[in-house]
Formats: structure tokens, C-alpha cells, sequence
């Protein structure tokens, strides 16, 4: 059945536009979850399926859109991306686009890559992630007219498409969260500044001790890449301080698990002598010993979302500029983050020693 005499059909079985069916099968904001519902068990009756590779052969565009991988920095967890890839790649899958994983190795191979899409099209657009304070790919994509999506902003944002989760807040709640069971001396493990999402969370960090009626102690603000060697070098920095934290929010729960190593080799106990909280939500923390107190974000639902604000972008329905989105993240209590311990740890001058004659990098 053509695409044409099959939405005729159902907008007349239903009484309805054939513009409202079209919009109903994919999935227009402005249609009902009941209109959509009536138009989709009518289409599967008939046996319909519109044939989108079709239409975007005919209208020049490719069905693929990419994903650009992050430069590494250090070591990105693969259930972080596998999670944010998997709500792409069935929300693409649904509406008959195919997901491209593009790995750049460099800023220079990042831009050839980007060049090479506007003059190929062989990708219809792009969802780029990691973003800088102040990131040249948002002029550079808008220069080459290739449609994207970033999850993140930067400082070049406010013309483009977004989804971001509120960082400064999720830092705020988790700070003010320890100063709640009684801790006074709160630090925090962030992330390399040129990355926005960390200055929002050293921000939020910084807001949460204020609204607490805290202040920042020196040496307390640490910053290392995002990975379990960064998360254990930085907290074996901050044990070594005359009077080490009580309390720690990490950037990440990567960070955070390299944190709670450094911790036990120490000879103390992760939320009991020291209490931390993660960032992301990975599942992975919810099967340690003790179990991660994390700020949860929704990864699967933040890459459908993703795949739904570049698909309307690329098919003209909407413009870039109304498609930003800003979400809450959830604290999630565990194990590891607990009322300050009372007592001093058995041998603690003893591991003190060795923590200052080991300030290094992660052992398994």
C-alpha cells in the first residue's frame, strides 16, 4: 500500500485529517495519547507502515543519525554510554533511523569527521556530548549546517538544542544532604574545569555549603579526570590533609568507586569513618560494599529523548532553539552516606603515614 492511499484510509475510517493521522504516527507532540493510540491500531490493522527510508530518499536525507563519541580524558564507563546509547538507539530504531557511533580521537579528527558530513550527508545530523564551558562545535556544526543535538551546554548553547540535567541543583541537594546527617567538613571531587557540567557541580557544591551555613575549607576542592585513578589519587590527596574531609561528593561514581579504594587502603571504611556520595546512578554501584549513595540521572531516557529532539529537527518540525530541555536528578540512598563517625579509626597514624608516602595512582 502507497503511503498516501494508506493515510487516506485511515483518516477516513477515524473521521479525521490525513495531516492529524500523519502527525499522529510520528508521534507529534501536539496530537493526543488517545488520537495517536486510535490512529496506531487502525495503521496496524491495515497492515500500514509508512515507508520513511522512502521518503528520505526522495527528499535527499540520510536515515542515520551519529552519536560523537567524547574525547577521552581519562576512563568513560561503558555502562554510562552503553545506557545513553541504548534509549537512542530504540528510539531510533522505532522511527526507522539507524544510529552511527563516531569515535574522534582528537579535536583535528573531530572536525575532519564533522567536514566530511557536510559534504557527504551521509549522516542527517549529529548528538554530541561532553561539552566545554566554552565549546567550538556548536558554531563550528552551525557553520556546516549540520543539524545536532547536545546533551550538555556551554557558553554557545542558547541558539542550539539541549537536554541537560541540572547539575548545579543535583550538587546542591547533595551537599546540603550530608550537612543534614551532621557533617562539617564536606569536599568535593570534581571533574577538569573546561567541562561545563563540572563548574555546575563545583558550583552547586560550593551553593550547598553556603546554604548550610557552611564555608569552604583550603585544599578541600579537588579536580582529576573522570575515572577510578582520578577518584583514588584525589581522595588520597584529601586524606592526607592535616584534617581530612568527613564527607565527599564525587563528580562521578566512577570517581567516586577510585574514592572509596583509597578509603579502605587507608584502613577506614566508606560511610562510616567517611561518607560519599556518586553522580550518575550506574548500576554498578548498587553492588558494592557498602552500596553508592548516588545523584541518579535518567541515562536511557536522556538518550530517547536526545533521538526525539534531532529527529524533529532534522524532518523540519521543529527549530533547535525550542527544543531544550532541563531535568532533575535523584538522590539515591544507600550505604555510604551516613551521620560523622565518633571514634578515630585503629591505626590511623599508621595508614596516615602511608598515605603520604603514596599519594599516586589507582592499585588493584
Amino acid at each position: 500500500m502507497e503511503e498516501p492511499k494508506g493515510l487516506k484510509v485511515i483518516a477516513e475510517r477515524l473521521n479525521l485529517s490525513e495531516s492529524t493521522v500523519s502527525r499522529a504516527l510520528n508521534d507529534y507532540r501536539d496530537i493526543s495519547a488517545r488520537t495517536k493510540a486510535r490512529v496506531r491500531d487502525v495503521a496496524e490493522e491495515l497492515g500500514y507502515e509508512p515507508n520513511t527510508h522512502a521518503r528520505r530518499l526522495a527528499s535527499g536525507k540520510s536515515d542515520t543519525i551519529g552519536y560523537v563519541l567524547p574525547k577521552q580524558d581519562g576512563q568513560l564507563t561503558e555502562t554510562f554510554l552503553g545506557e545513553l546509547m541504548a534509549g537512542m538507539a530504540k528510539t531510533l530504531a522505532g522511527c526507522g533511523w539507524d544510529l552511527m557511533v563516531l569515535a574522534p580521537q582528537s579535536s583535528e579528527d573531530e572536525l575532519a569527521i564533522f567536514k566530511k558530513i557536510a559534504r557527504a550527508r551521509h549522516v542527517s545530523g549529529l548528538i554530541i556530548s561532553r561539552t566545554y564551558i566554552d565549546d567550538p562545535r556548536f558554531r563550528i556544526l552551525q557553520d556546516l549546517k549540520i543539524p545536532f543535538v547536545s546533551h550538555g551546554r556551554s557558553n554557545e548553547s542558547a541558539n542550539s538544542a539541549w537536554l541537560d540535567v541540572d547539575n548545579e541543583l543535583a550538587f546542591v541537594e547533595m551537599t546540603s544532604y550530608l550537612a543534614s546527617l551532621g557533617h562539617r567538613r564536606i569536599a568535593h571531587i570534581g571533574g577538569a574545569p573546561v567541562y561545563n557540567f563540572a563548574r555546575q557541580r563545583a558550583d552547586g557544591w560550593k551553593r550547598g555549603l553556603k546554604d548550610s551555613g557552611l564555608k569552604e575549607v583550603a585544599g578541600y576542592a579537588e579536580s582529576t579526570e573522570l575515572s577510578f585513578e582520578g577518584g583514588n589519587a584525589a581522595m588520597k590527596r584529601l586524606l592526607a590533609l592535616d584534617e581530612p574531609p568527613t564527607a565527599v561528593c564525587c563528580v562521578s561514581d566512577v570517581v567516586a568507586i577510585g574514592a572509596m579504594r583509597a578509603i579502605r587502603d587507608a584502613g577506614y571504611l566508606p560511610g562510616r569513618e567517611i561518607s560519599l556520595v556518586g553522580y550518575d546512578g550506574l548500576e554498578i554501584g548498587s553492588l558494592l560494599d557498602p552500596p553508592l549513595t548516588t545523584m541518579s540521572q535518567p541515562l536511557q531516557s536522556a538518550g530517547s529523548r536526545l533521538a526525539e529532539m534531532l529527529i524533529t529537527i532534522v524532518e523540519g518540525k521543529s527549530m533547535p532553539a525550542d527544543n531544550q530541555e532541563l531535568f532533575r536528578a535523584s538522590l539515591v540512598r544507600r550505604g555510604t552516606a551516613n551521620p560523622p563517625f565518633e571514634g578515630v579509626p585503629e591505626g590511623r597514624e599508621k595508614h596516615r603515614q602511608s598515605i603520604n608516602s603514596n599519594v599516586g595512582g589507582f592499585e588493584s
